[in-house]
């Protein structure tokens, strides 16, 4: 495989679980709920998806599991976010230390004997997988990953802005009073998107376990769920934008194994932070003006009076 190959393909796998969480995340920001907590989110679902793929034996068995423990964390985040009101970003920032610390302490409990993880294989299409460059990195993923894929851009169509979901969506996050006195659902839609969230980020923290390594290890994420959120901003809170920069973050992961291939010879430490460096950039401004929902982390108050 040439060395541009070589990036494409790492740099799509890597962008997966990237690009379904901040597929996600997008939705809630657009609702008006920031879930800083998504790397809780993630790593929950990674190191429930280890376990229960070693348990069960199988690695859909691991997927269920994945799925089910990120939705707990969700659920968490959204009585803390919508019922109680509480500080979205102090809760989220709270919750992935919390996942930090037992994710860290269950491993070392649990997977100290080298247990092994049963996994996804990858799934090469036929014809498709020999297409030069492009081909290796979209047809030869696992069924995780394709997955992954087609929940991606289904949830971009079904919430773009030209589906009721989707402006119903929207509406939330821009007026949450107005959309209450029109008859939407306010809080339930909130609570609805942040488990959406919950659901997307615990497959991708499984795709990380058993689609990528096979395995859990302490910190698994490192920081993916934060590049998650940040997709979303550098996208402009919309769909294929947000995919776009989810993209460019994995191919920025990637780098730092292709690089050699290419005759770059940078040191570790720069490669390792590079994706992060870009991240900063990418919401700094450099990348164009945005505006984020008007009520994004504004707790939603019938009660209060329009501003």
């Amino acid at each position: 495989m040439s060395a541009l190959g070589e990036l494409l393909d790492g740099g799509v796998r890597l962008a997966i679980p990237l690009a379904l969480a901040s597929a996600g995340e997008l939705i809630s920001e657009r609702a008006g709920v920031l879930n800083l907590s998504v790397e809780a989110m993630m790593l929950t679902g990674a190191f429930a998806g280890a376990i229960g793929a070693h348990t069960s034996g199988s690695a859909a068995g691991g997927v269920l599991c994945a799925a089910a423990a990120a939705l707990l964390v969700a659920v968490l985040q959204a009585v803390l976010s919508v019922t109680l009101r509480a500080d979205q970003i102090v809760t989220g920032i709270a919750a992935n230390a919390l996942a930090l610390g037992a994710t860290t302490y269950g491993a070392r409990l649990y997977f100290t004997e080298g247990r092994g993880v049963p996994g996804f294989d990858k799934l090469e299409i036929p014809l498709l997988h020999d297409i030069p460059l492009l081909g290796p990195a979209l047809f030869g993923q696992t069924a995780l990953g394709y997955l992954a894929i087609a929940v991606t851009v289904l949830l971009a169509v079904l919430f773009s802005h030209r589906t009721g979901l989707g402006l119903a969506v929207s509406a939330v996050g821009e007026d949450a009073l107005t959309a209450d006195r029109s008859g939407l659902p306010v809080r339930m839609i909130r609570y609805g998107v942040v488990l959406l969230t919950g659901l997307t980020a615990g497959l991708a923290g499984a795709h990380l376990a058993l689609a990528d390594v096979h395995a859990f290890t302490d910190n698994l994420t490192a920081g993916a769920g934060y590049l998650a959120v940040v997709a979303v901003i550098a996208g402009r809170w919309r769909s294929w934008p947000t995919l776009a920069a989810a993209l460019f973050f994995g191919l920025a992961q990637a780098l730092q194994f292709a690089a050699p291939s290419f005759g770059l010879h940078l040191p570790t430490a720069v490669l390792v932070m590079s994706p992060y460096l870009l991240a900063v950039l990418a919401v700094s401004g450099l990348v164009g003006a945005s505006r984020a929902p008007a009520t994004l982390t504004v707790p939603f108050l019938r009660e209060a009076k329009a501003r």
